[in-house]
């Protein structure tokens, strides 16, 4: 194994585990408190997963596929499947296998593998193409560009730079589309290059898919071109296809023109009247994308990237009125059910997005403006086909400009995007799926496994994941069937299985499948609780925790998630703590639990659950990122990272603390969207001096250097890109370090505080009061 194994706690197969030792029972699962959950990275580069160059073997009762828990009878040429062990006979192919000539899928530490497909076709549902003497080449990732144009010049300026650079990354063969929207929507025909020619709908109604194809001129397929056109024959279902050639086209052959076009392009000229928002129909236009790629493109990779500047006011997804005297919705318009456009838009783009997941496509959504745009109505139709999603306060902004440059980068920085993925579960017969919470939806494909209880995307033991990338996790809950008999000691049963099949289409176009199977062990928890306890992975259980705790948030009236969290953690304690009944001084925790309640209460802090300050924009797009990045990075948003530097110490780890302020100190917070470095009051007054420029001072400047070097690491391979704040302490901009520390120095007991060190001005409880508050209730009888 390499050396990342050593230091990454995903292994070789990208799962983190909550429990990674079973209770037998359901009544057992439950006394856990925390759920049995699994968050697996399905794509995620790892060194040591081969690539293998052949189908790989179902079983042929379960179709789970062979791995290296199956049983192998190697003078029989059979193997055993480990979930349903059904006897499955080895094709003609393997008869060369033995114990000593072992297939890679069946080696013992290769319990991750990736299949190279066959292509069978464009379309998923033709497993045999019509040609087969001109199988069709690698289809091409597409990529539909559409662009709000009601915007001031300034903006208008940044982000036609932004969308030429974008074109000009982007491989030579993928597939480049044009739409713009202001009052009305415009689809460009780029295959028209003789002058500009654009196909407008209107933008106060709604559109069926039907109505966008007869109007593009895509319902009648093998018409003549009209001149003009670049003849290019694109193959369909082996019919050559319109469409692609007058609204896709390869971007080697449409950068000049488009190009061109934004040269040309000017913002929105519809007047707009003082006193009121700019028409925007950003709705119609994103429906618009939608029904051209599914009457060109369907079952291929492909991502609508909506580049949005302001609200929606106009025809479907409108989500507040022309006048500007109308705020647009806050949290308590929603929660007192004051926003009349809410319900409306969600249930649009909720429907977009089935549309959407239907033809495997996905919408990436870019919106920056000072006020909100909508993110909080078009969350549905983001999350469920997997697209990016990026917030910032300007298209001139790093946040907007770094990120967005990020999608289309090749080599190290590359975001390793993968289209028209689908993930299935296989599972041992006692374990039931819930659901997933993640970038994913349901396909609604029943089995054995699926439980009655729904978390998430339920219902189903497969999900469509239109798009995914290098760091996309998904949550996955489990149940147990209540049946005890079933789940008897013995030693055939000690052991539980789960495989996880993600297949999806790399950029360059191949079908891959990589195929996890992972083992735990089912324990006796009714007899001890010790052997849990060793299995428990804290990070992981945060995660979970702040997951659940935004879906209920979400779809269930009136929650209160601070009170559902302090329950659930007092719950926790009383279960694995040690104590004295009512002696709350006699409290411990196991080490496995330690940092449980520290994580709780940065969470129940944290802007997941604390809605106050926060846009309903805003709160969206923290919690799709929350639900769709892996652990580590998830973990650094409910409770960030601080690292202190001074002169007569290495830079290291400092106490999430107000105490951890000192004049002669450079602070480093990383909160996963902003990093800050944070100077101390003398360090700043040094620094202002310009002692760093001075020759006998080169400490100083090495000082000065070390976390800006840092917070550009940490920038370098984030995404979205980090907000980056350099502030003083006493300075206005202290406050984005002073709103994620404990206030262990509030002015209640400011006199005690060591001087040098900082206040905060806050009603908050602090971590040690919290502690004592909890010890107090885990110990009551």
């Amino acid at each position: 194994m390499s050396e990342m194994a050593n230091t990454d706690p995903e292994g070789i197969d990208g799962v983190r585990m909550t429990w990674n030792l079973w209770p037998r029972t359901k009544v057992e699962a439950s006394k856990c408190v925390i759920p049995l959950a699994a968050c697996i990275s399905p794509i995620r580069h790892h060194p040591d997963i081969p690539t293998l160059p052949y189908v790989p073997l179902r079983c042929k009762t379960c179709s789970a596929i062979l791995n290296a828990f199956a049983t192998v009878d190697f003078t029989a040429k059979i193997w055993i499947c480990p979930f349903c062990f059904q006897r499955n006979h080895f094709p003609p192919h393997y008869t060369m296998i033995s114990a000593t000539n072992l297939p890679a899928e069946l080696y013992p530490q290769y319990t991750t593998v990736q299949y190279t497909l066959p292509n069978p076709n464009l379309n998923p549902n033709n497993p045999i193409h019509p040609d087969a003497a001109h199988p069709p080449s690698s289809p091409s990732p597409v990529f539909v560009f559409v662009l709000d144009t009601c915007m001031i010049e300034e903006e208008f300026g940044f982000v036609k730079s932004a969308l030429k650079r974008a074109i000009g990354l982007l491989p030579d063969n993928a597939l480049v589309g044009f739409v713009t929207f202001g009052t009305q929507a415009h689809v460009h025909e780029l295959g028209f290059s003789d002058m500009s020619k654009v196909y407008v709908f209107k933008g106060n109604k709604e559109i069926s898919k039907d109505q966008i194809i007869e109007q593009l001129g895509l319902g009648v397929p093998g018409r003549r071109l009209p001149a003009g056109y670049q003849q290019q024959k694109v193959m369909q279902n082996g019919v050559p296809d319109l469409g692609v050639t007058r609204f896709l086209l390869p971007a080697s052959d449409c950068e000049y023109t488009l190009n061109s076009l934004l040269d040309e392009l000017q913002t929105d000229q519809w007047p707009v009247s003082p006193g009121t928002r700019a028409l925007r129909c950003t709705g119609v236009a994103l429906s618009v994308a939608a029904g051209l790629l599914g009457a060109c493109m369907p079952g291929t990779g492909a991502r609508i990237i909506a580049l949005v500047g302001g609200p929606c006011t106009e025809g479907p997804g409108t989500i507040v009125s022309k006048d500007l005297s109308d705020p647009v919705r806050s949290h308590k318009d929603l929660d007192k059910d004051a926003a009349p456009y809410f319900k409306k838009a969600v249930k649009f783009y909720d429907s977009l997005a089935k549309q959407l997941v239907n033809q495997g496509h996905v919408l990436d959504l870019f919106a920056s403006a000072l006020d909100q745009v909508g993110v909080a109505e078009m969350k549905v139709a983001v999350e469920r086909t997997g697209g990016l999603v990026v917030l910032s306060e300007s298209f001139g902004h790093s946040v907007f400009k770094d990120s967005f440059k990020r999608v289309f980068e090749d080599g190290e920085q590359a975001l390793g995007l993968c289209f028209n993925g689908a993930l299935e579960i296989n599972c041992s017969k006692d374990i039931k799926i819930q659901g997933v919470i993640g970038p994913c939806s349901s396909l609604e494909k029943k089995g054995p496994n699926v439980s009655d209880t729904v978390i998430g995307e339920g219902n189903t033991t497969t999900w469509k994941i239109c798009g995914l990338d290098k760091s996309t996790c998904l949550t996955v809950f489990f149940d147990l069937s209540s049946s005890e008999r079933s789940n008897t000691p013995g030693t055939a049963n000690a052991q539980l299985y789960i495989q996880f099949l993600t297949s999806c289409q790399n950029p360059e176009g191949h079908t891959l499948l990589r195929v996890t199977t992972i083992t735990r062990r089912w324990i006796d928890s009714a007899v001890s609780t010790e052997e849990l306890v060793q299995g428990f992975d804290q990070e992981t259980a945060a995660v979970v925790m702040a997951r659940l705790a935004s879906l209920k948030m979400e779809i269930e009236e009136g929650f209160d998630a601070t009170r559902w969290l302090d329950r659930n953690l007092i719950r926790v304690c009383s279960k694995f703590g040690e104590y004295r009944k009512d002696d709350p001084s006699s409290f411990t925790l196991n080490p496995c639990f330690s940092l449980f309640p520290q994580f709780m209460f940065n969470l129940r802090r944290s802007q997941f659950v604390q809605v106050f300050n926060n846009s309903p924009d805003e709160t969206a797009y923290f919690r799709t990122l929350l639900n769709r990045e892996n652990i580590t990075n998830a973990a650094v948003m409910i409770q960030p990272s601080l690292i202190s530097y001074s002169f007569n110490s290495l830079p290291q780890p400092a106490l999430l603390d107000v105490a951890s302020i000192a004049a002669d100190r450079i602070l480093l917070l990383d909160s996963y969207f902003s990093v800050v470095v944070f100077h101390g009051m003398t360090i700043a007054q040094w620094r202002n001096m310009g002692y760093q420029n001075q020759p006998e001072h080169q400490a100083f400047a090495q000082l000065l250097q070390a976390p800006q070097d840092d917070a550009a690491m940490i920038i370098r391979d984030r995404f979205p890109v980090p907000r980056l704040v350099v502030c003083d302490q006493h300075g206005s901009q202290a406050r984005f370090l002073l709103a994620k520390l404990n206030p262990s120095a509030t002015y209640n007991n400011a006199p005690e505080m060591a001087a040098g060190s900082d206040v905060i001005f806050t009603d908050d409880v602090s971590l040690q009061v919290f502690f004592e508050h909890l010890q107090r209730l885990a110990v009551q009888s």
